[in-house]
């Protein structure tokens, strides 16, 4: 079968590779029907670079059709059509029982010190071939994937794998209150997805939205937001307060990560980093990693005191310098982490399958394009180019 590989930082490649088989008896085999390229993607393409191997698969947002399932598998059939969750929860370990599946007992990888498996994400997360491919195999098949009700687009569900619940939780935790105001750093995927998120949980009254790509901006101004332009501002927070009476927003909810723009000196030690062989670059990131947190450090600055920065954007350094007397001072709260996919899936599909598409996520896609196109859309999703905000790769093309 075709499937997209990590060759070298900065290049990936589609290549025939086995097509995967039951290998456990809680395994389901997918083909694929589609998946998208995720920001989280970019972090593999450069930054954590010397975590990947030649050759690994990538993908951890895809969906489609139930080709084979493992003998422990009751709740899906062969033709089901499903979308599956990035991160691999086993349904029933103490974590997963609280509902933090991103923590995971099952397939915590330990040996890095790091929660649950991820679907083509490094070595950290386990190396389980990624959903960029005509087929996959699922592990714990018997719980994570979703049934999606027929009459329904690909697109209306496609996103519930990951960056919808990950909005969806990054709005939850930055605790809005009732008519609040909420900024989000980033008007990405996420980002976006969160606007829609924070408007259908109802608490904010004022969301404003901050980036610097002008298509990027417009869909948040045409779905409502306020938006504040990068680079017409000397400071984010000083601009997010001038949007609220000078006090600051009451939630920040930080969607870029370790992608930020914002330290050009950072980026170029970044990028070195990213690209040294892995016996060499896994140490020096696992010491001294550092981040690109000119997002982060804008949502700390812009929050008002007393109130909350949730963060979902990716960050993989361990050496990130923080404002630790301005945190304290403030009396901030800080949250973050993974998204508990199915702690949220429930709760999302039933606004998501209505006949209206209330969440917005079939309008988001800027490119669709075969999976033998991957590497042009990988360089141009990185790059910002041809108004790229996401891509959906067709793996039958």
């Amino acid at each position: 079968m075709r499937a997209l590989t990590w060759q070298e930082p900065g290049k990936v490649e589609v290549i025939d590779v086995p097509k995967p088989t039951i290998q456990n008896p809680t395994d389901a085999i997918i083909r694929v029907t589609s998946t998208a390229i995720c920001g989280s993607d970019l972090h593999l393409y450069g930054v954590l670079g010397p975590y990947m191997g030649k050759g690994d698969v990538l993908g951890h947002e895809f969906m489609g059709i139930v080709e084979e399932t493992g003998s422990e598998v009751h709740n899906l059939t062969p033709g089901d059509r499903v979308v599956v969750p990035f991160n691999i929860s086993c349904g029933k370990c103490w974590m997963c029982s609280r509902g933090f599946y991103a923590q995971c007992e099952t397939t915590q990888n330990t040996k890095y010190d790091k929660g649950a498996s991820l679907f083509g994400f490094s070595k950290m997360y386990g190396e389980v071939p990624g959903g960029q491919a005509e087929y996959v195999r699922v592990p714990h098949a018997d719980f994570g994937p979703v049934k999606v009700p027929e009459g329904y687009a690909d697109e209306r569900a496609l996103y519930l794998s990951d960056i919808l619940p990950t909005a969806w939780q990054g709005v939850k935790w930055a605790n809005v209150p009732q008519g609040g105001s909420l900024a989000i750093i980033g008007a990405g995927p996420v980002g976006l997805m969160g606007l829609r998120s924070a408007q259908q949980q109802g608490n904010a009254e004022q969301i404003i939205m901050v980036d610097l790509v002008d298509e990027r901006l417009e869909l948040a101004r045409s779905w409502g937001a306020q938006t504040i332009d990068l680079r017409e501002v000397k400071s984010v927070g000083d601009a997010i307060r001038d949007l609220t009476g000078g006090r600051g927003a009451d939630s920040v909810l930080d969607a870029v990560g370790m992608e930020a723009h914002g330290n050009p000196v950072r980026e170029k030690v970044i990028n070195i980093m990213g690209k040294l062989p892995g016996p060499v670059g896994r140490p020096m990131m696992d010491r001294a990693g550092l981040d690109r947190t000119a997002a982060l450090m804008s949502a700390i600055d812009g929050v008002r005191r007393s109130g909350t920065v949730s963060l979902s954007g990716v960050y993989g350094g361990n050496a990130n310098p923080m404002p630790m007397l301005k945190m304290f001072d403030k009396g901030l709260r800080l949250a973050m982490g993974q998204c508990h996919v199915r702690q949220w899936t429930d709760e999302i599909a039933d606004i998501l399958f209505q006949d209206e598409d209330v969440m917005g996520v079939e309008q988001l896609a800027t490119h669709r394009v075969g999976l033998s196109q991957a590497a042009e859309a990988y360089e141009m999703f990185q790059k910002k180019q041809d108004g790229c905000i996401k891509v959906v790769l067709d793996p039958t093309r």
